[in-house]
């Protein structure tokens, strides 16, 4: 095996520099494998400067890497708007084929894994692609350098076209190595987020679920892959006593499944007495009066609810497999305890009527008439749902006409057809001035 020079590269993920940063665990997890294999690695995440391409030209010059590895998280910032990370994505790929013209570039990430062949196409600049999970796919690819390699998640050219092999959705979490964040500075990230904290630590791996807009279950598999409770509260006390972390982000597609899982690690972090604080994604119909107190009371800072649909109707189409007393059930437990709830909701789904939002207002009255008395309730997050490839919802949109069969998705794309494409203003209006009131103490009875 030849040792190579490689260079992990974390290209822009936000839309601007003052937006929320994350550490990058990904690229770092995977600059650990390779190091581990005897490869000379370092990392450049260029979301941490104000000139992030000056920073990767004069890393890429003095470091003179002989493989590239670019890491596309996001490829936009959602949250209905209509700006893309694609072009920050294509001028790091570009400047540094530019530079380094013998280098190898690899790309890989979240945003990636969504669009393979898409990007490959249009970036020739890259060589080859990893779709999915990499820790064994990178380093196996570096090693068959120079033969035909038929690697889980490969995505390569085969003259004019691309081609992408399946992606691995196997990896056995009990054999997890955390990141070795010996590798990259972990001090630039602490205190850096307003709102979501900027460390984040992997429980579990896959999603059972079948909502009909996410894309997890493409990514991860639907099989859950779960780490042991001592070894994820390892790696929190670690960070926590070596580098004073005191708030996580618990990176699940949702936390609180398999039921006892979370419960575990909770207990585990009171054992240990780490003061810390930790937020995550939860399932609402999983909560119960005893481990949402038990969870509050290992560090819980917030409650993060994502049921999406604000009526029965909106979360049957969405593939929710909960009902509107699930939601309203979750917001009781949630609204008698001490720690903040988010909520995030879809609007204008297929089939929005009337009907369907006078019951999404009801829905909105009733999460806030159980906040006010604590008022606990940080705030109720609107979107419209970004139209993702092999999702449901591009197939209802290409029925509905949304789409059509020429439409780009890899640019912000959403279902948000008339009469009801303006109904999220108004959803937002109505929940602003509940939420200021809320807040301010007054009563709009």
């Amino acid at each position: 095996m030849i040792n190579m020079r490689v260079l992990m590269v974390q290209t822009p993920s936000v839309e601007t520099f003052t937006s929320e940063k994350v550490y990058p665990i990904g690229i770092v997890l995977l600059a650990g494998v390779l190091k581990k294999k005897g490869h000379q690695v370092e990392i450049l995440d260029l979301n941490l400067d104000h000139d992030p391409y000056g920073v990767l030209q004069e890393k890429l010059l003095e470091f003179r890497p002989e493989v590239v590895g670019f890491s596309l998280r996001n490829i936009d910032p959602l949250g209905n708007k209509n700006t893309s990370l694609i072009p920050q994505f294509t001028a790091a790929v570009r400047l540094t084929a530019l530079l380094l013209p013998e280098a190898l570039l690899i790309a890989g990430g979240t945003g990636f894994s969504l669009f393979p062949e898409r990007i490959m196409q249009e970036l020739s600049e890259l060589d080859y692609g990893i779709v999915g999970e990499g820790e064994h796919s990178f380093p196996a690819l570096l090693e068959s350098l120079g033969y035909p390699v038929q690697l889980p998640g490969l995505c390569y050219r085969e003259g004019e076209e691309v081609r992408l092999l399946p992606p691995s959705t196997d990896i056995d979490m009990a054999c997890y190595l955390p990141p070795d964040r010996t590798l990259w500075d972990i001090k630039p990230y602490l205190d850096l987020n307003n709102y979501t904290p900027s460390i984040g630590i992997e429980t579990k791996r896959g999603c059972p679920f079948n909502c009909s807009y996410c894309v997890y279950p493409q990514l991860q598999g639907r099989h859950l892959r779960r780490r042991s409770a001592a070894d994820v509260v390892d790696e929190v006390e670690f960070l926590h006593k070596e580098y004073g972390v005191k708030q996580f982000h618990f990176n699940d597609p949702v936390i609180n499944i398999p039921r006892g899982h979370l419960e575990g690690i909770c207990r585990e972090i009171l054992k240990r007495k780490l003061k810390i604080r930790w937020d995550g994604f939860f399932r609402e119909d999983h909560l119960d009066a005893e481990n949402i107190a038990l969870f509050e009371e290992a560090g819980c800072e917030c409650f993060s609810f994502s049921p999406d649909g604000l009526c029965q109707e909106a979360l049957d189409v969405l593939g929710k497999q909960e009902t509107e007393d699930d939601i309203l059930k979750a917001a009781r437990l949630a609204a008698s305890r001490d720690v903040l709830s988010v909520y995030h909701f879809m609007v204008n789904v297929p089939g929005e009527n009337q009907r369907t939002i006078e019951k999404g207002v009801q829905m909105l009255e009733r999460i806030y008439d159980l906040h006010a008395p604590k008022r606990n309730l940080g705030t109720i997050v609107l979107n419209n749902i970004r139209i993702m490839p092999g999702t449901r919802i591009e197939k209802i949109a290409r029925e509905e006409g949304v789409i059509t069969p020429d439409t780009d998705l890899l640019y912000p794309v959403y279902f948000n057809p008339r009469p009801y494409d303006t109904l999220r203003y108004r959803l937002e209006s109505f929940h602003f001035c509940k939420n200021v009131f809320m807040w301010k103490g007054v009563d709009d009875k």
